[in-house]
């Protein structure tokens, strides 16, 4: 039976962000045929609804105001709320972010619904819509259905593939009236510590360094290897703990789970905090001087050698090859 279902939208720096497109694609294959609704919150966001049409929505509705500019729970979860009285959807998603793990549970707990999270799959049998997300650190997988209820679940980033856009797709796109309440958290500005040049949560590619980095200045040869892919440096809470970088690039259990394309692992030993992070990943190459390391299980190519000779090196051919592509 055809649904109806949310799709929430991310921004960042004024733009869309990657997952957001990931999520309308889930909810159009959870919709089963009925209907995708864009829902975007924050302030001066309506220039970017026609982009979510494009990409697969198929209305998308809007809530504005100068005190959602930053994200606090409070005020997100009420615009939400006023949506969710309006449409009345069979299902909320978002994406598996800092902004949707937080956002989330917070709604589920309020409109009583069960919530899947981290879903990485979506398949629909009959009526019912079948979430696969893993469990156990990334060793297992396991299906889960809400067989009743308001479905909400979150998309991990880089797992389902955005829908085509179609810049000759239109919808209906109106704004929602919010009357602001008085939020207990204003946030007037935030400060970020990453420098990144790709977000890494969204990076096709990631370079990461563990210790065998051996210091801060370590990661500047990882870095050149990053931009020459195009990708983001991430490392191993050794790394972080050590003081080689700052802990918004930690991979792993207590850091961030990413799903790249390509995962490069330069002076990681692969311990399981790590590979709970990372082990998704579409191809991994490991880089350790130890053949022994636990990383090369997990790799699917390996290279036994100094990740101080092998990245430059890896760095010079990758410089060579786009030139005559170019």
């Amino acid at each position: 039976m055809p649904k109806k279902i949310m799709a929430v939208g991310e921004m960042r720096d004024g733009h869309l962000r990657q997952i957001s497109f990931e999520t309308i694609a889930a909810a159009k294959k959870a919709a089963q045929g009925g209907k995708v609704i864009g829902v975007l919150i924050g302030r001066k966001v309506a220039t970017l609804a026609e982009e979510m049409v494009q990409c697969g929505a198929d209305e998308v509705r809007i809530v504005e105001d100068e005190t959602l500019g930053q994200y606090t729970a409070d005020g997100f979860a009420r615009a939400l709320t006023v949506v969710v009285e309006q449409e009345q959807p069979d299902g909320i998603f978002f994406g598996h972010t800092a902004l949707g793990k937080d956002l989330s549970p917070k709604i589920a707990a309020k409109l009583d619904a069960g919530l899947v999270s981290d879903a990485i799959s979506i398949e629909v049998k009959g009526e019912e819509v079948i979430f696969t997300r893993p469990i156990y650190a990334g060793k297992a997988f396991e299906k889960v259905t809400l067989p009743e209820g308001l479905l909400i679940a979150t998309i991990r980033p880089n797992n389902i593939n955005p829908l085509p856009k179609d810049r000759a797709r239109t919808g209906d796109i109106s704004s929602v009236s919010y009357s602001v309440p008085e939020l207990r958290v204003v946030i007037q500005e935030v400060v970020r510590k990453s420098a990144g040049r790709v977000d890494l949560s969204e990076a096709k590619v990631i370079v990461a360094g563990g210790r065998g980095v051996k210091s801060a200045e370590g990661f500047q040869p990882l870095q050149e290897l990053a931009d020459v892919l195009g990708g983001a440096v991430g490392a191993s809470r050794g790394a972080c703990d050590a003081d080689y970088c700052d802990y918004s690039l930690q991979i792993g259990q207590t850091g961030k789970v990413v799903t790249p394309d390509l995962y490069i692992a330069c002076g990681i030993s692969g311990a399981i905090q790590h590979l709970a992070g990372m082990s998704n990943s579409k191809v991994i190459v490991a880089i350790n001087k130890d053949p022994d390391a636990d990383i090369f299980k997990v790799a699917d190519y390996g290279i036994i050698g100094d990740l101080f000779e092998v990245v430059p090196l890896l760095t010079e051919e990758l410089k060579k090859a786009k030139a005559v592509s170019s």
